[in-house]
């Protein structure tokens, strides 16, 4: 029943995610086929929404990604169809990433490497690194984010409310990332930051 009730999502001109059974997207710069399972990130949901949107003014060609709580992998076949050269895409669900391995193919992407894990490993260092997940579990990642960063890593974080604002911001100074740009949705917020 939740399968047949998706109804596509657009992001502005920038993309539209859509499932199998819709009809094509064509109005758009980017289009994402999802199986639509119940793994969070269809893009329904504020987070996901805000994310698409900040991913719309960074550059990803020829860059390095983590994509860090995957979930269905839009992320992630986000950044390859934007000219990622890899995507390591972690999550520690075995559905979500049954359901991502499923999303991947159907978006013909080749270079994304999906691992189940629940943590970052910490021996790989990224361009960009995403992570859509909440609060608690980012603050227990932040070293392991700020160990696969290098000067000018571009990091974007969501899944956390306004009211945790501060204390994010306190947490990412401590690990020496400095937000650039922090957006509202709903009482979701965004907060695109670099490693200085």
């Amino acid at each position: 029943e939740w399968e047949s009730s998706f109804e596509p999502i657009l992001v502005n001109d920038f993309v539209g995610i859509r499932a199998f059974f819709h009809q094509q997207i064509t109005e758009v710069k980017h289009e994402i086929v999802i199986t639509p399972k119940m793994s969070f990130g269809t893009g329904h949901h504020a987070t996901t929404y805000m994310m698409i949107g900040q991913m719309e003014s960074m550059a990803f060609n020829n860059k390095t990604v983590l994509d860090f709580g995957t979930g269905t992998a839009v992320l992630s076949i986000l950044a390859e169809k934007m000219g990622a050269s890899g995507i390591d895409a972690i999550d520690h669900d075995e559905w979500s990433i049954e359901n991502a391995v499923e999303n991947a193919a159907a978006n013909n992407c080749n270079k994304i490497k999906l691992i189940k894990a629940e943590t970052i490993a910490g021996n790989k260092v990224y361009d960009i690194i995403l992570a859509n997940i909440n609060l608690n579990v980012i603050l227990e990642n932040l070293a392991a984010i700020k160990a696969g960063s290098k000067n000018g890593t571009c990091i974007l974080l969501s899944g956390f409310i306004k009211a945790d604002e501060m204390m994010m911001i306190h947490a990412l100074a401590e690990n020496k990332i400095f937000p650039l740009k922090i957006i509202q949705k709903g009482e979701w917020i965004c907060i695109l930051a670099h490693m200085n």
